[in-house]
């Protein structure tokens, strides 16, 4: 697993890139997901929304002993929630960015999105 970045380093990018290129990046796959033929790029970018917001480096789960849900599982889950309970919850953090009191819920929100929209963990 690659070591995370500094908190100083994560905090720029969030000022300066991460704070614009998240909702674009939420909505580009949104837009994907909502195509059959696109929803694998959709998750894909799902999965790169923490990363994009703060550089944060995913987790190893077989560091810690997690493991993921079944791909059966996780395919139902999307097909029947996650695919507008995400869109719900990702413009729900976009409205909590924009305020200073919200900025860490949002910021907590935005980490959890791949579980939301797939029950993917980081």
């Amino acid at each position: 697993m690659a070591e995370q970045r500094s908190l100083l380093t994560r905090a720029l990018w969030f000022v300066f890139v991460g704070w614009w290129a998240t909702p674009a990046l939420v909505n580009v796959a949104w837009l994907c997901n909502a195509t059959i033929v696109g929803i694998p790029i959709g998750i894909a970018l799902i999965n790169l929304v923490p990363t994009a917001l703060t550089l944060q480096e995913p987790r190893d789960l077989d560091a810690d002993g997690g493991s993921q849900h079944g791909l059966a599982l996780r395919a139902v889950y999307f097909v029947l929630v996650g695919w507008w309970a995400s869109f719900l919850w990702a413009n729900l953090a976009a409205f909590f960015a924009v305020t200073i009191v919200g900025l860490p819920v949002a910021i907590w929100m935005f980490h959890r999105l791949p579980y939301v929209t797939s029950l993917y963990r980081l």
